[in-house]
């Protein structure tokens, strides 16, 4: 297992991650599960092996997406080790932490032992927080663990760009994840940072907004649809720095604002129906943890129609190996 090296700076992993965005989109694997909710170490292996083989950017086991807040500490130990060994150094691992610092610390120090590159900071827990707290949030983790931090803004969590220049001041916090959309804050944000500090753009289905952060200076995003499609991922990206503008106009009308609409009907389908998409290709990712819920039968027949016609556009297979 390639362990982190005790000499790696937050300097090098931000250049490796500069590197692998520029390279290709990130990627936020989902989490196997079996049947009864446990955690089936075996699958998620066989299917992080697929993903990673379509050679994203980065890895970033264990957020959103991998269902992060149903984890216990242990399930999450095994999620970080098994990705550090799939990935064996080839890309950046970035693992999940949250909550509370207290807590966030517990596991961050489980992704350091296992051999996780960085941490992506989700939000806190629950309450909403002054700018003092928030930046207080960072320092605390900082202070207790020797990974690099990437912040996540989302939910109750918002910097301004005040508070951006303080966090870029923690020698370990080394970029921002946007999932507000805002663009006229975040485009403060990217004028307040320092040179070298790392954006991209996480919005839910991020290819939807990616022409738009790419105007403000964040051409790089995370990508839901590579969980279950890398070659409807691969081919807008693709378009996008082709400038291709028919292909992405005709990708995102065909496929991914079907996908969107369909995303919101009911709440928690923004993982539970990637991981409806997965299952219908055939990958072993099994069903989703409460409190979410699987897509409601008709529902998942209509994804299949969403996804069927994405993937005839870029002339895939309709399962995968």
């Amino acid at each position: 297992m390639n362990k982190l090296s005790t000499s790696t700076t937050p300097q090098d992993v931000a250049q490796r991650l500069r590197e692998g965005m520029a390279r290709g989109v990130l990627s936020f694997p989902l989490t196997s599960m079996r049947s009864d909710g446990s955690l089936d170490a075996d699958a998620y292996r066989a299917y992080l092996t697929a993903q990673l083989a379509t050679e994203p950017g980065a890895v970033f086991p264990a957020c959103g997406t991998g269902e992060f807040f149903s984890l216990d500490e242990e399930e999450y130990r095994e999620v970080v080790r098994v990705t550090v060994e799939v990935a064996d150094g080839r890309l950046p691992v970035v693992a999940g932490t949250g909550y509370g610092w207290a807590q966030s610390l517990r596991f961050a120090r489980i992704a350091q032992e296992e051999g996780a590159g960085a941490l992506l900071v989700m939000p806190h827990y629950l309450v909403e927080a002054s700018q003092d707290g928030l930046v207080e949030q960072l320092r605390r983790i900082s202070a207790g663990t020797a990974l690099p931090l990437i912040a996540y803004q989302r939910g109750q969590v918002t910097f301004t760009a005040d508070s951006l220049r303080r966090i870029a001041d923690i020698p370990s916090v080394i970029g921002l994840k946007d999932g507000h959309s805002d663009l006229d804050r975040l485009q403060r944000l990217t004028l307040a940072a320092p040179d070298g500090f790392l954006f991209f753009n996480g919005a839910a289905t991020a290819e939807i907004q990616a022409r738009a952060y790419a105007t403000v200076g964040v051409p790089a995003y995370s990508s839901a649809v590579h969980a279950f499609a890398p070659e409807i991922a691969g081919a807008f990206l693709t378009a996008l720095r082709e400038q291709d503008d028919a292909a992405v106009d005709r990708l995102l009308r065909e496929f991914y604002v079907p996908l969107v609409e369909l995303r919101d009907r009911a709440p928690g389908y923004a993982v539970s129906l990637v991981k409806a998409a997965a299952r219908l290709r055939g990958l072993p990712v099994g069903p989703v943890r409460a409190p979410l819920t699987d897509p409601r039968p008709g529902d998942v027949a209509d994804l299949e129609k969403v996804l069927n016609a994405g993937l005839d556009l870029v002339s895939a297979p309709r399962h995968r190996a």
